[in-house]
């Protein structure tokens, strides 16, 4: 049988010394601590679901001795980019497309930079060949990898070599044997649950600023790698009753915090080249195959939000109002877009090399409407709810209590489903829409792919503005005649 990796391998992996950094103390087993253990669960449970012998088929590859998952291919083709589509979409259906870090994150945007490998070797090929090989190994072994890539606030008006500290990530020195780097990355998504962590520099750099122009990958546990977590929305869930989101499917952020930090030539992609670090990102299929994963993700999340808001008139007895209905619709069209751009992007792909890549100028029009789409879908199933997602008992106790239950029998009232059904659905309702856990997810749609304006630039650089000005041209030219 070929090797495959399951849930209990990836979390046995986490048992390695990390040194992760929360309210103040060390955390001795992420895979056990209440901050982080729900979500380790549902990190394998990816891998236990591509390792069932009735889901490998569909989404998972051979690569050398071991199957690994399709999010790690290189496509040749719109089927083959199709295929895998489908296997992130299930993979994605388990979280509900709440894990926005997941490991066919990074998979996918590792694939974009080796469909782009020409690129990096015009610059240096050994660094080319580094990446090549450390490709080769995370794939084979199907690692979770996290990437940090951008640079902590300070001073956002200033660049890196002008903040009052030095605060951002940036070559200390170097020797035969590799780079030593100091200070900080964020945001660190999901890095406590990962195997490796790829550090980039996706933010444009001045000349001068050759010191921060780093790529370079190391283990989570290398020595003198600190993560700072931020809050863990799992561990102050009351129940995975009272916030079933928050409670399995915190991917956790951290600001990654590297201390004289020894990394080997044998991971390091690009030093001191700024043009090597734009490049790595844009003059390669990555920055494209990155976010193309991520719309897959919203695609589904957007089909889960549609269903939660459908359920929700159900409930509340509206579906059958003309209005709310119109509602829905809306709803399910705002869905169907992201669905549509999707497919679109893989229409109109092209060829990069002997590989086949999804259309830039489309995955760009879709991060530019669905970033501004998130917050008006969930502000509308909001709307839909009402008071519903605030006249909720206290937490899963009150159901049960001698003190509350008839009580909540007595105001839990619709004429489809029980009072604990109705409980349960505005419950998983508020953890989706309006809880602290939801904040997070509105601000990590609005965001996860840089500012307005850097996406609006980005739809700028790749439209067909030449066959827009031919059309205009012929409309200007004189009739015939």
């Amino acid at each position: 049988m070929m090797r495959m990796r399951d849930g209990a391998s990836y979390v046995r992996s986490l048992r390695d010394g990390r040194r992760v950094l929360l309210d103040g103390e060390p955390v001795e087993d992420v895979t056990t601590h209440p901050a982080f253990r729900n979500a380790v669960a549902s990190f394998a449970r990816l891998y236990d679901h591509q390792a069932d012998p009735a889901n490998t088929g569909r989404v998972t590859f051979p690569v050398g001795d071991a199957r690994v998952h399709l999010a790690w291919s290189l496509p040749r083709s719109h089927a083959e980019l199709v295929a895998r589509r489908h296997a992130i979409a299930e993979w994605s259906a388990l979280h509900l497309g709440f894990l926005g870090r997941s490991p066919d994150h990074l998979a996918t945007t590792l694939s974009g930079i080796m469909i782009g490998l020409p690129v990096l070797r015009g610059f240096d090929a050994a660094r080319a060949d580094a990446f090549a090989a450390y490709f080769e190994h995370v794939r084979a072994n199907d690692l979770f990898v996290t990437y940090v890539i951008q640079n902590p606030q300070a001073n956002k008006a200033k660049g890196a070599s002008e903040q009052a500290r030095d605060v951002v990530a940036h070559l200390v020195s170097q020797d035969a044997d590799g780079i030593v780097v100091s200070g900080a990355k964020m945001l660190g998504t999901s890095a406590v649950m990962a195997d490796e962590i790829f550090v980039g520099t996706i933010q444009p750099l001045r000349p001068g600023e050759e010191r921060y122009a780093l790529s370079f990958a190391v283990p989570v546990n290398h020595p003198g790698v600190s993560l700072l977590s931020r809050r863990s929305y799992e561990q102050h869930a009351a129940s995975a009753f009272d916030q079933p989101l928050a409670s399995r499917f915190d991917e956790n952020d951290a600001v990654v915090f590297f201390d004289e930090v020894r990394v080997p030539w044998s991971r390091v992609f690009v030093c001191g080249s700024i043009e090597a670090a734009a490049a790595q990102w844009h003059g390669t299929p990555a920055h494209v195959m990155q976010n193309y994963q991520s719309q897959i993700r919203l695609m589904v999340k957007m089909r889960f939000l549609a269903g939660l808001a459908r359920r929700i008139a159900e409930i509340n007895g509206s579906l059958d109002i003309p209005q709310i209905r119109g509602v829905l619709g809306r709803l399910a069209a705002q869905a169907s877009l992201v669905e549509g751009m999707v497919a679109g992007m893989e229409a109109e792909g092209r060829h990069v090399g002997d590989y086949f890549v999804p259309s830039a100028h489309l995955l760009y029009a879709a991060q530019t409407l669905t970033q501004e789409l998130y917050p008006q879908f969930v502000l509308a199933v909001r709307d839909l709810a009402g008071g519903g997602v605030i006249m909720l008992p206290s937490s899963e106790r009150d159901l049960t209590s001698p003190h509350t239950r008839a009580l909540v029998e007595a105001t839990q009232i619709s004429s489809v489903a029980e009072p604990v059904e109705r409980v349960r659905l505005f419950k998983l309702a508020w953890d989706a829409l309006g809880s602290e856990y939801a904040s997070r997810h509105l601000q990590y749609e609005m965001f996860y792919g840089g500012a307005s304006y850097v996406n609006h630039a980005h739809m700028f650089r790749t439209f067909d503005w030449a066959g827009a000005r031919r059309l205009l041209d012929a409309a200007l030219a004189p009739a015939a005649g």
